[in-house]
């Protein structure tokens, strides 16, 4: 059985049956049939789909945002704001879709004639996490479906209600029955669908860890994948910035989404002459944060999505803390039902910590001091991830700079804290991942990129 467990109260919501082997088998071949009729559809038809899947998530806006915050925690008016960003990528997909998959000619070198064709390859498993459950879903099912391919979903268990309220509202879309379809199932039954013969590429958005084992188990069976991982996004307040706009952007990009957001803002570098009046600027707001039932909308934070996420959270800021780290708020463990976490600002943070060299998932900043601008670069670019990072700078060109020939990293965000944009790539590089998704690039992703030659 799968059961989900309201993170609030720490209270059972809902238990679901596990599939069977046999039942996975046929939702597959039922995805794979579907994909055969979906294909046929020119992009302006898929398009169209698009479109009513949008109409049908604005329709269903409220019941999502409930749910969500039922399953993982998320406050209330931040899951409306999901749904929301979730049916704008549906439109822009659909909008831009058919242009991006249209056909290209080109003239061969010996003046005969080439046409490339972006071919759909059929049907493209997505393993998810809790997070966000509408928008990691949508992300990548309305770029694989405009490129006219099947999608299946094992979402995490935390959030099961979530998946299957998404298929429901696909098929409320009109989009056929069978053409995006959650599997309920463990990691075992997840290995066997990666080396289904039917299924021809594989989406994981999780933990580096995670990504290196299901882009080994999909290479082994020579799938295309695609892997957006996890990230411990440096911040950077350069010595000309904006003090009261960086503490605002850093303050909400630290504590979006319970924390627990990917290309979060997790790591805050500010140089030296700058340094006091941020760190005590930023304590201040980040202390006095309320924190409780994420339905109420006087609380900016709610709780953590799970109790062992909590756990392993609190120890990797007592580890910290013991191998130098000084907790200037928080990080304490709080009493009470519900698996809640006091937004936490440690300072004098050094490599060896995990508050430095590891990923923390919750509302934990880490605090670290550069000489100047140049050392600030170094300092966010001395980290395994890569996938965000933003710079405060009262020069647009200059911080523009930094971000292109510097920054190492997917995506830079400027005087401000920002998530995905459906017009621009999102995706990492070294330990975050590879791939990209949004603004085009999704689309191109799980196609056959086909080249057709007439020679002269």
């Amino acid at each position: 059985m799968i059961t989900t467990i309201n993170p609030a109260t720490g209270e059972t919501i809902k238990e679901y049956e596990q599939f069977t082997d046999q039942r996975v088998d046929q939702t597959i071949r039922a995805c794979h049939e579907a994909f055969l009729d979906w294909k046929k559809l020119t992009h302006k038809e898929r398009g169209e789909h698009l479109q009513n899947l949008a109409k049908a998530l604005r329709g269903h806006k409220e019941e999502f945002a409930k749910l969500m915050t039922e399953e993982m925690g998320k406050l209330y008016q931040q899951g409306h704001q999901e749904v929301e960003l979730c049916a704008a990528i549906c439109e822009y997909t659909a909008k831009t879709g058919p242009e991006e998959l249209q056909d290209e000619k080109r003239e061969l070198p010996n003046g005969g004639n080439g046409l490339i064709t972006y071919s759909p390859i059929g049907v493209v498993y997505g393993i998810q996490p809790w997070n966000f459950p509408a928008y990691q879903v949508i992300r990548y099912a309305a770029a694989s479906l405009m490129a006219g391919n099947g999608v299946l979903l094992k979402h995490a268990a935390n959030v099961t209600g979530c998946a299957l309220l998404l298929e429901k509202i696909f098929q409320k879309a009109g989009l056929p029955n069978d053409i995006f379809k959650v599997l309920l199932i463990d990691h075992d039954q997840s290995d066997k669908v990666i080396e289904h013969e039917l299924v021809r590429g594989v989406t994981l958005t999780g933990s580096p860890g995670a990504g290196k084992i299901i882009a080994q188990k999909a290479a082994a069976a020579l799938k295309k994948t695609v892997m957006e991982l996890g990230s411990n996004d440096a911040y950077i307040v350069l010595s000309d910035a904006d003090l009261e706009t960086a503490v605002k952007a850093c303050v909400l990009g630290r504590v979006f989404n319970n924390g627990e957001t990917c290309v979060a803002a997790k790591r805050f570098i500010v140089v030296d002459e700058l340094y006091d009046d941020f760190r005590d600027a930023y304590v201040e707001k980040m202390k006095n944060l309320p924190y409780g039932d994420p339905f109420d909308k006087n609380n900016k934070l709610g709780p953590m999505a799970r109790e062992d996420l909590r756990e392993e959270l609190h120890e990797q800021v007592q580890k910290s803390v013991e191998k130098g780290a000084k907790a200037l708020c928080g990080g304490e463990m709080p009493d009470g039902p519900g698996f809640y976490y006091p937004a936490t600002v440690l300072e004098n943070v050094k490599p060896g910590q995990p508050a430095y060299d590891e990923e923390l998932f919750g509302p934990v900043a880490s605090l670290m001091r550069a000489k100047d601008d140049e050392d600030a670069m170094r300092i966010a670019n001395d980290s395994r991830f890569g996938l965000g990072g933003g710079i405060f700078s009262k020069d647009p060109e200059r911080a523009r700079q930094f971000a292109r020939d510097h920054f190492d990293t997917g995506m830079v965000f400027i005087n401000s804290f920002g998530l995905a944009q459906p017009n621009m790539p999102f995706g990492g590089v070294k330990d975050s991942g590879y791939g990209r998704e949004h603004g085009g690039f999704g689309v191109h992703e799980f196609v056959n990129a086909k080249a057709i030659m007439e020679l002269a």
